[in-house]
């Protein structure tokens, strides 16, 4: 905030400012000396920060503010002067009084210094000083008083700080970017001028030729043409000079300009950047309180409080974290006793850390408590009827920590006013996903369990690679790229009749651009396969581009919402020429990635971008269930007897896959997240280019009333789920489609 900004606040807004800056400090000086009561450095901040807030309170003539201020001064004197050791009643007091001042100063109401809340509390807080031998609170001395303001002027003079609006950050930020992308004009200008240096050389060279044919003594005009080729050439040479000339100015321009604009940009990013303490400076005190009120002892462990992070990120952030760590807290972190038994300390630890790594934001929340019971993990999922007991028993640690972010699911048997609803880490993932990043969870047994957060640096900005797909270009984001390599066509394999290639001593899948993004397809010629390695743990995938385009930082722009969600892109961006280019949804194009797979229809990259399509017309069938185990089952049984099938996790997912494709039969679940198969099958039958669609109902689901929902909104056949084990299914299905190809 500049000094005019200032000025033009009132007091009553000057002490918020003051209470706003200085309540993070108290807090986190009073959780220091919780551990440490003697720590003479927090002591000293402590004292200061109450002298401050209490001489800001004076002049603002906030009576109450003033004497809780007074109060706790008194108590950190006390105990900078021996009189008094903290304890955790006095700290609990003290954090009370922070609490109060921080009312105060939002409250549009000023209470006497004689009012209830202030007495009390100024009692409370002599009461416990008495009790530890302090019988006299002695005010602050001279000599700390006098500390005080130098001590504050030189910790701003180390630390300042600037507070702008956010409409000026973002205006900023805009114009930053569009310096940066209008500084590239400059480049394809240059390279410009340097061709036609090049031709102007080669009329040069022709004028040579033709001044030394005219310089044979033909004819005595030859003299005159002569005369004249040679000032043609004098002013030739003369403009290529010129021209020389200019292009190095430009060329030292463009590289000025280029480093300006570059400089304007990490500063205008630098605006928006805030510490990551700035974001969690709650939290201490969050964790403490939450800690006590479970009968646990937890210590928080900060790491890269300074971290700069983007503002909008860190307001995100909010939310998420405080989900992750309440449930370090009450699922993670055991009771003191269950601690000691394990041969633990009694304090458990949760940590929370930030850093840079590989262009990306990474934050981690991890506790040393009892760890995820795989075991559990898989009975839940089983109970909650997300899969069978068989698939189950076969999932990886990652894969079945995945059914975590499920909407509702828990693993706990009580319903408490923290948690036991199933709430918190669908909402993690749903933030993550759309900031376009990453989480992933690991645990071990009596160990400990850590959730990993992958974010960009910035929303607005990103760095990807361009790639060209079909004559057009794409963008994928670089934090969500594995690799990106040439890929000889010797060392593609053949597996159960699909590509692979080997990255890092395992296979993985290969899938052409050109199919996921329904682009043309390439007519250059054979050679190396251009391969952008997405996904992470098992969902890794390899897709296959036309080439490489390089690297490029691009200022992101949200597209139309009126076009709504675009399968396989998320944004848009400009290049330096002004042409427009669409960032990749990694994500999602993960997704259709799957459901290629499970279509059994994947196209096979051939060198030079050609892909070899089945070109048999197969009956295409929408399987559309939430759970993992039922889709593959389904999808596996009609694709056996030649049927092509794509799938959808959820209702919602279906209704966006059979309006965008051709199927000529949907199978559906009832009970679903988002929307429910009656749902679904009520749309399908309203909708004029979709009400001829064959729709059959597979449910657990057997009573009389639940067959009569499903055929009055509108499906043609009803099947319970126990129809696997036998060719019904297979029946209906050709009952009401025929057999696979057409």
């Amino acid at each position: 905030m500049t000094a005019k900004d200032l000025s033009e606040l009132s007091m009553l807004e000057l002490f918020r400012v003051e209470v706003e800056n200085q309540a993070p400090l108290l807090t986190a000086g009073l959780l220091a000396l919780e551990r440490d009561p003697e720590a003479a450095d927090q002591l000293e901040a402590c004292m200061r920060a109450a002298h401050s807030l209490k001489g800001a309170a004076r002049i603002v003539d906030i009576a109450a503010a003033v004497g809780v201020a007074h109060a706790m001064e008194d108590c950190f004197v006390a105990a900078q002067e021996g009189r008094l050791r903290l304890r955790q009643s006095h700290i609990d007091l003290l954090l009370g009084g922070v609490d109060l001042l921080a009312r105060f100063a939002h409250s549009p109401e000023m209470e006497p210094l004689d009012s209830p809340q202030v007495k009390a509390f100024a009692l409370a807080l002599e009461s416990a000083m008495q009790d530890d031998g302090v019988s006299d609170p002695a005010p602050a001395s001279e000599e700390v008083l006098l500390r005080a303001p130098a001590a504050m002027a030189e910790s701003a003079a180390q630390d300042r700080v600037v507070r702008v609006s956010a409409d000026n950050l973002n205006r900023l930020l805009g114009l930053a970017g569009e310096s940066l992308v209008a500084a590239r004009w400059l480049r394809p200008f240059a390279d410009s001028l340097l061709r036609l240096k090049r031709l102007q050389h080669e009329a040069v060279q022709r004028l040579d030729a033709l001044h030394d044919h005219a310089a044979m003594p033909t004819a005595s005009s030859e003299e005159r043409t002569r005369v004249a080729l040679d000032e043609i050439k004098r002013r030739v040479v003369e403009c290529e000079q010129l021209l020389s000339e200019g292009l190095a100015d430009v060329e030292t321009f463009e590289r000025r300009s280029a480093d300006l604009s570059r400089r304007l940009y990490d500063e205008a990013v630098a605006c928006r950047m805030r510490p990551f303490a700035d974001g969690v400076h709650a939290t201490p005190r969050m964790l403490r309180d939450l800690g006590r009120s479970l009968g646990k002892q937890v210590r928080l462990e900060i790491v890269g409080a300074a971290t700069p992070v983007d503002r909008d990120v860190l307001e995100r952030l909010d939310a998420p974290l405080g989900h992750l760590l309440r449930n370090a807290i009450d699922h993670g972190i055991e009771s003191p006793e269950q601690r000691r038994a394990a041969g633990k300390p009694a304090e458990g630890v949760v940590r929370l850390e930030a850093r840079h790594s590989a262009g990306a934001l990474e934050i981690s929340v991890s506790d040393d408590g009892r760890g995820i019971s795989l075991d559990a993990m898989r009975r839940a999922v089983v109970e909650r009827n997300h899969t069978k007991a068989e698939l189950a028993a076969e999932l990886s640690e990652a894969e079945l920590l995945e059914f975590l972010f499920l909407p509702g699911f828990t693993l706990s048997n009580r319903v408490t006013d923290m948690s036991g609803r199933g709430v918190g880490l669908d909402a993690v993932q749903d933030m993550v996903k759309q900031v376009r990043g990453s989480v992933r969870v690991s645990t071990e047994a009596g160990q400990g369990t850590r959730f990993q957060l992958q974010l960009p640096l910035t929303l607005s900005v990103m760095r990807t690679l361009l790639a060209d797909v079909g004559g057009e270009p794409y963008a994928f984001p670089l934090a969500r790229i594995v690799r990106a390599s040439k890929v000889a066509p010797g060392q593609v394999e053949m597996l159960e009749g699909r590509q692979h290639i080997e990255v890092d001593g395992r296979r993985i899948g290969l899938v052409t651009a050109h199919q996921i993004l329904q682009a043309e397809e390439s007519q250059a010629a054979g050679g190396d396969l251009a391969v952008v390695v997405i996904g992470d743990h098992g969902e890794t995938y390899g897709v296959v581009v036309d080439r490489f385009l390089g690297e490029r930082e691009l200022v992101v722009h949200a597209l139309d919402p009126r076009l709504g969600k675009i399968k396989d892109i998320s944004a848009g961006a400009l290049m330096e020429d002004g042409s427009p280019v669409l960032i990749i949804d990694v994500e999602d194009m993960i997704r259709s990635v799957q459901k290629l797979i499970a279509s059994g229809h994947l196209s096979q990259a051939q060198p030079g971008g050609h892909a070899a399509v089945d070109g048999r017309r197969r009956k295409r069938v929408l399987v559309v269930d939430d759970s993992l185990t039922v889709r593959e089952l389904e999808r596996k049984l009609l694709a056996q007897h030649g049927y092509e099938v794509e799938v959808a996790v959820d209702g919602m997912d279906g209704w966006n896959a059979v309006r965008t494709g051709h199927f000529d039969l949907l199978v559906t679940d009832v009970d679903m997240p988002r929307m429910d198969g009656i749902e679904l099958v009520g749309l399908v039958k309203k909708n004029p280019n979709l009400k001829a669609l064959p729709v059959m109902i597979m449910s657990y689901k057997d009573r009389a009333e639940d067959h009569r929902r499903g055929l009055e909104a509108g499906a043609d056949h009803y099947l319970t789920k126990g129809s696997f084990h036998d060719e019904t299914l297979l029946q209906a299905v050709v009952d009401l489609i025929g057999e696979a190809v057409a």
